[in-house]
């Protein structure tokens, strides 16, 4: 049955079960085909020919999955926008993606958003509670545009080799291996009984999609986090329970970090985690403390999802020998190590770049900038990045992308920017400037709204520091690892903290 099918028949369910809990209130089924109901009307309304791609805005609220869902139920090819970032950000996106609507939450169509649609001639819907109202018709060409023959969900790379690029997923890669996933079996088979499934990876990544999808088609209860805490993840496995649960790297050491008692834990048998790398020592600590294996994964929005994980069964025979590992590869997945240079495999143990071959994608090698190294039991262990992206949170940022931003200000006259290690979120970004004579005064804060108008709101840095000028190695290139130690022994509370470098 089709990916489109299958939405539409989750639309005909008992308009009396309960779907989505947010907030402390729960939307039932009804609701959620209301919603469907209302952004299809609209579409039709909209002028635009039932194959034109739509771009959307979404953030993890309940409409935002009932819109997803009647778009899917009508085969419509969806351009998703990232909503954490600017409006100035949100309405170069309405411009990029092409689309002939746009969809989004009310609060996230200011002036600025709105005049982008018009002048593209965009049909503009937009989400307000679990309401969805056309606001504007399509005018111009944004009529006469259609999508690809095969309907297909877009979303943006992290942009770890450059700007963030679209990536298609195509409905019919969501039908094998998506909805085949192991979240679909991991809360048992009566799925009206079973613990509400925690989301809350943002929508419009591969992970949000990866994770929403089946719940929505399975039709197990939701929980939905518009943002992710730990106050909101211990309440809901003190209420529900749950077998599995899962936690952003970033925040398991939160957990031990809270002193959540080990009682209130029990019921969970195993955590997934991925995203982003784990300290190792905070995966021993939290072992240790609460009995619970942490089971990591790898995988990217190029291979459409994971491609290595650390099951259950490896983790109760290899857990203890192999700390910081995020597994083997999954079925139908390849995995090699290869020198940077020569593209040459390399053998056991030997660091090198990561290659990748996705079932979900094809049969072709995929070069990714991830060091690592896979042992003579076939585990593999990431190194870090080659290409210096900073991991914040799950979120990987090019630090040239950054400094490219900063140097669109006028007073900048040079930028460097480095990751730093953060307790909650492993890195953050983090700023030197050396700022042009002549030119007005400035402090971080300004620099901040500058690059949060440029680029993602992950994108702004949280240190900074301003120099005379910056450490440069013998042919006069910044000295990255000397800047490091600058901010290492920096007392960086002041903002505008100018520091004199020779």
């Amino acid at each position: 049955m089709s990916l489109q099918q299958r939405s539409a028949d989750a639309l005909q369910r008992d308009p009396a079960l309960p779907a989505i809990e947010f907030e402390g209130q729960w939307h039932d089924w009804g609701a959620v085909r209301q919603v469907a109901d209302a952004v299809q009307a609209a579409l039709a309304a909209s002028g635009i020919g039932p194959d034109a791609p739509v771009a959307f805005v979404p953030r993890n609220r309940p409409a935002a999955l009932a819109a997803l869902l009647g778009m899917m139920a009508q085969g419509r090819t969806i351009r998703m926008i990232y909503a954490f970032q600017s409006a100035g950000g949100i309405a170069r996106d309405v411009v990029r993606t092409g689309g002939s609507a746009l969809i989004a939450f009310a609060d996230d169509l200011g002036n600025e958003v709105m005049a982008a649609a018009r002048g593209e001639g965009v049909a503009v819907i937009a989400l307000e509670g679990m309401a969805a109202i056309l606001r504007s018709p399509a005018t111009g060409s944004a009529c006469e545009r259609s999508g690809p023959d095969q309907p297909q969900i877009e979303i943006l790379t992290s942009g770890t080799t450059g700007p963030p690029k679209p990536f298609a997923v195509s409905y019919a890669l969501m039908e094998q291996h998506f909805l085949g996933s192991p979240l679909t079996q991991r809360q048992g088979e009566d799925i009206l009984s079973a613990p509400p499934f925690l989301l809350y990876f943002p929508i419009g990544n591969i992970s949000g999609l990866y994770s929403t999808l089946p719940m929505l088609i399975r039709g197990q209860r939701m929980l939905l986090l518009e943002r992710f805490t730990i106050a909101a993840w211990h309440d809901h496995v003190l209420r529900y329970r749950p077998a599995h649960a899962g936690l952003p790297p970033s925040s398991v050491r939160g957990v031990l970090d809270a002193d959540i008692p080990v009682a209130d834990l029990a019921s969970i048998k195993a955590i997934g985690c991925g995203a982003a790398p784990l300290d190792p020592g905070v995966q021993q600590a939290f072992e240790a403390h609460y009995g619970i294996p942490i089971l990591l994964s790898y995988g990217a929005t190029e291979f459409a999802g994971p491609v290595a994980m650390m099951t259950a069964e490896l983790h109760a025979t290899w857990g203890s020998t192999k700390r910081g590992t995020v597994g083997r590869a999954m079925a139908g997945a390849q995995l090699r190590i290869v020198d940077a240079d020569s593209g040459a495999p390399l053998p056991t143990d030997m660091p090198g770049l990561l290659e990748v071959i996705s079932p979900r994608i094809g049969p072709d090698w995929i070069r990714t900038s991830d060091m690592a190294r896979i042992d003579a039991d076939d585990f593999l262990f990431l190194l870090g990045r080659a290409d210096g992206a900073i991991i914040r949170g799950g979120f990987k940022l090019l630090p040239e992308s950054i400094e490219q931003a900063l140097m669109l200000h006028p007073a900048v006259a040079e930028a460097a920017v480095i990751g730093l290690p953060d307790a909650r979120l492993g890195q953050v970004p983090a700023a030197a400037i050396r700022l042009s004579p002549a030119a007005p005064s400035v402090d971080a804060d300004m620099l901040a709204e500058h690059v949060r108008a440029h680029l993602l709101a992950t994108h702004v840095p949280v240190k900074w520091l301003f120099c005379a000028d910056f450490p440069r190695t013998p042919s006069l290139k910044t000295d990255r690892l000397a800047l490091r130690c600058l901010f290492d022994e920096t007392d960086n509370e002041s903002d505008n903290a100018a520091i004199g470098v020779t």
